[in-house]
């Protein structure tokens, strides 16, 4: 990534703070560790195992810049939910951070003003402005590597 300056800066790198402290967690596991199921029977289907988890942030992540431009009025980027292999966590998770870094490419200097004015509601019903949509992306990223840290605690 590239030196950014402007209000929204803290916001995108605190993400790849997120991002990054979760793909040094999983580039340390084998292959099998990342497989194997953790949570077999949970409802969600995105955390049955480090490897769906991963494909959910992966995917998510294109959703919360999905949201933004759809907010901005450009469209949206069109992403293939596939499953995330351990080897391209790296890769994908970069992905995701050059995706909503060009989505954000002329509003590093949002005001507050403009901040409070971009309203978004998800689908799950939530309405956002523009700092809670991404306090929360950064947050998801941040629930699930605790999630991923407490299944291999367990699994000592």
């Amino acid at each position: 990534m590239r030196p950014r300056t402007g209000p929204v800066v803290a916001l995108m790198d605190e993400y790849e703070r997120a991002m990054l402290a979760l793909v040094r967690l999983v580039e340390r596991l084998s292959d099998a560790d990342y497989e194997r199921p953790r949570d077999p029977q949970a409802a969600d289907e995105s955390c049955r195992s480090i490897r769906t988890v991963l494909t959910h942030v992966v995917s998510a992540g294109y959703g919360y810049a999905g949201m933004l431009r759809t907010a901005w009025g450009l469209p949206p980027r069109v992403h293939d939910r596939r499953d995330v292999p351990r080897v391209e966590t790296l890769r994908r998770l970069r992905g995701v951070l050059e995706h909503m870094e060009a989505t954000l490419e002329g509003r590093w200097e949002m005001t507050e003003a403009e901040n409070n004015a971009l309203r978004m509601r998800s689908r799950w019903g939530v309405v956002y402005d523009f700092e809670q949509l991404f306090e929360h992306a950064i947050v998801h990223v941040l629930r699930h590597r605790r999630q991923i840290e407490g299944w291999l605690a367990r699994d000592g």
